[in-house]
């Protein structure tokens, strides 16, 4: 008698997804366990992930089964990754589709399409862009490339000076509200991490743009991989003759800047690492930027960034740990080439960082521990107390007379509770730094989430947290120009309460947010408009601000329902308002802390037009507190104003070919007062993938 044929399928762990066409080929006739993903695919979503290296994910599989590891989101509201269904904070993910469809040139033009977040031009392609979250300003976020800070603890001007390229970036992440528990001083409200892609093979890409004002951009990438090791480099050179002139008639919105990146990693089934080299040289004419007298400002910036990160698993646990180090220099010219008239202010900085986190699983949950130290070092013509002796500056006859040191030490705390459908995550940070000789202090913060229906992705959830940041040495010492700064300037703090809800499927996502912000010592330049024009500005801390805040989004899908022929393919709106208590501040002008977006609202479309032939259009209506002075003296309100972006694009199988047109209705507007904005401006270029 014969016996049947058992043939007994060995079952294959998914724990990362290979994005190629021949994937699929793996499972087929194979049983395939999809183990816990921790991944944000929403627009707006709870997220984790700690930091850019993605966690080692915990097996499910018996120890002789094939696995694959997965990898994941860079920020969380944790300090200690969670799975995606155990999230407590609202993250909001511009995706590598979205970057690649979107009507951009930089970073910014990309932030703009997040309704929390605010962008404040001074001129286009990011020549110099303050980003804000919430109401704040621009010096009250954290920003990180691939989870390494990337503060300048001159000034916050400066932190998108940033080593990536067009073809660099996977996604952005922004996290809102204070998150000072889990990145230390700085994420008053807000985290914004900038993921670059990490290639697993060999490949190679070209990107060339220009358009209006003289604008053009060529960005080269290609990555090699030799086995578990990765390595990529990547280059670009921007350049722009600008698109106003000064008085004299000469360019003074111009720019030129160049960009190089070296990125290596190593990935194994209990070992990941990731290092990096970066470099970045700009040159723009700042105009108004900072004062309306001076309209043929110039200034000059450098930076040079290093990291090393690894992640080990060992047993139940996590050994995570990371080191970085950053040089930036900055020349800034009030009267371009003119060191006669006045002389230039040169800066230095120079950051080194250590970080080490731990967490494990036990029977009360999965509890975390980490350090972080930051050392601080600036010297400048200006900036600073005393030295002695003086430093010289490299080709000038100058020195850097000035100068400020401080360390900053943190030691963090966290223990998460997990259970089927509620997840709590609690924890403190205890804070300390060497400028000042402050106290240590003690910051904590709780968040809830609750899924009433476990099958289901909708999500209930609330925090609470607190947070601080140090003042930036421009804001302790700068009292030139019509500057008066106070160097005993105390450091800000920010409580923050959210309540708010989250559902997704296929087709539909839907996001709604309310919050609560108590600022306390508030940091902001101000003057007294009743002095006239020429009052000085003031850095002051102020006694306090309440502010009050809601978000709401959509994203519908409609060709989930109606099938790939439908040309509608996205449609997305979200509204951000926020109202903050000013009334015994009558009669001052503010550079930022007064000047907030009261209303903001933006919509996106994606059209698919014919095969291969692809448009999105991008809205955006905003509204802002606050006044200015112009050139003649008067006082003047911030105006409302809509500006509508769109991109066509023709994708072939190894190129991609576009036209972007910015400011469609050419709107004349400001974000900041004096400054204005380009009118219609247009871009087109192509970008191979090889």
């Amino acid at each position: 008698m014969f016996k049947p044929l058992i043939h007994r399928r060995r079952p294959i762990v998914f724990r990362h997804f290979v994005r190629k066409g021949y994937a699929l080929f793996a499972c087929l006739g194979r049983e395939v366990i999809i183990s816990v993903l921790s991944v944000a695919t929403l627009s707006q979503a709870s997220a984790h992930g700690r930091a850019a290296l993605p966690e080692v994910a915990d097996s499910v599989a018996h120890a002789d089964e094939p696995t694959l590891q997965l990898e994941e989101v860079s920020i969380t509201g944790s300090f200690s990754p969670l799975g995606r269904a155990n999230q407590c904070r609202m993250l909001t993910v511009v995706s590598s589709d979205e970057i690649q469809a979107a009507p951009s040139q930089s970073v910014n033009d990309l932030l703009k399409s997040i309704t929390s977040v605010d962008v404040r031009q001074r001129g286009p392609i990011g020549a110099q862009t303050d980003i804000s979250i919430r109401g704040g300003t621009h010096e009250q976020i954290t920003i990180l490339l691939d989870g390494i800070p990337v503060a300048d603890p001159q000034t916050a001007h400066n932190l998108l000076d940033l080593p990536v390229t067009a073809l660099d970036i996977e996604r952005i992440e922004v996290l809102q509200g204070a998150a000072g528990r889990i990145y230390g001083a700085a994420s008053l409200t807000g985290v914004i991490n900038i993921v670059t892609r990490r290639d697993q093979q060999n490949s190679l890409g070209a990107h060339v743009e220009g358009g209006s004002y003289g604008y053009a951009s060529a960005a080269a990438r290609g990555s090699v991989r030799h086995g578990n090791i990765t390595h990529t480099l990547s280059a670009n050179y921007q350049r722009s003759d600008g698109y106003q002139r000064n008085a004299a008639g000469s360019l003074n919105s111009d720019f030129q800047g160049i960009r190089a990146a070296y990125r290596g990693g190593y990935q194994s089934e209990s070992l990941r690492a990731a290092w990096h080299l970066g470099y970045s040289n700009r040159d723009f004419g700042s105009n108004t930027f900072y004062g309306v007298r001076w309209d043929d400002q110039f200034e000059h910036t450098e930076k040079l960034t290093a990291s090393a990160q690894a992640e080990a698993k060992i047993g139940n646990a996590k050994l995570s740990a990371a080191a970085y180090a950053q040089r930036g220099y900055d020349r800034f010219e009030l009267y371009r080439n003119a060191p006669d008239r006045s002389p230039f202010n040169y800066h230095r900085t120079d950051v080194v960082g250590l970080r080490a986190g731990l967490h494990w699983d036990n029977i009360l949950g999965r509890t975390a521990i980490g350090a972080n130290v930051r050392s601080e070092d600036v010297v400048s013509t200006t900036l600073g107390e005393p030295l002695d002796p003086v430093i010289p500056i490299s080709d000038t006859d100058r020195n850097y007379a000035f100068g400020l040191q401080r360390t900053d030490i943190s030691l963090h705390l966290e223990h998460n509770i997990v259970l089927p459908q509620l997840t709590i995550s609690a924890g403190v940070v205890a804070h300390t730094n060497t400028w000042g000789r402050q106290d240590v202090t003690l910051h904590p913060g709780i968040d809830i989430a609750w899924r009433p229906v476990a099958e289901q992705d909708w999500r209930l959830f609330a925090s609470a947290n607190t947070s601080l940041r140090q003042p930036s040495a421009t804001e302790l010492y700068y009292s030139v120009g019509g500057h008066k700064a106070d160097r005993f300037l105390k450091p800000e703090r920010l409580t923050s309460i959210e309540i708010g809800s989250t559902y997704a499927t296929a087709a539909f996502e839907a996001a709604a947010t309310v919050y609560y912000h108590h600022s306390s010592n508030l940091i902001d330049w101000i003057r007294h408009t009743a002095d006239g024009p020429d009052a000085p500005w003031q850095s002051v801390n102020f006694a306090s601000i309440d502010a009050v805040g809601a978000e709401l989004s959509a994203i519908i899908r409609p060709q989930q329902w109606l099938g790939a022929r439908f040309p509608l393919r996205t449609l997305t709106a979200s509204y951000h308002t926020i109202h903050q208590d000013q009334a015994d501040h009558a009669g001052l002008e503010s550079k930022y802390t007064l000047e907030y977006l009261r209303h903001k609202l933006t919509a996106r479309a994606d059209i698919d037009i014919i095969r291969r032939l692809s448009l999105s259009l991008n809205f955006r209506w905003q509204e802002r507190t606050g006044t200015y002075t112009d050139a003649a003296g008067n006082t003047q309100a911030y105006k409302p104003y809509a500006v509508l972006d769109a991109r066509l694009q023709y994708a072939l199988n190894k190129a991609k070919l576009f036209v972007d047109c910015h400011n469609i209705t050419s709107t004349n507007y400001v974000d900041y007062g004096n400054v204005v904005q380009p009118g219609a401006w247009f871009v087109g270029g192509i970008t191979i993938e090889l």
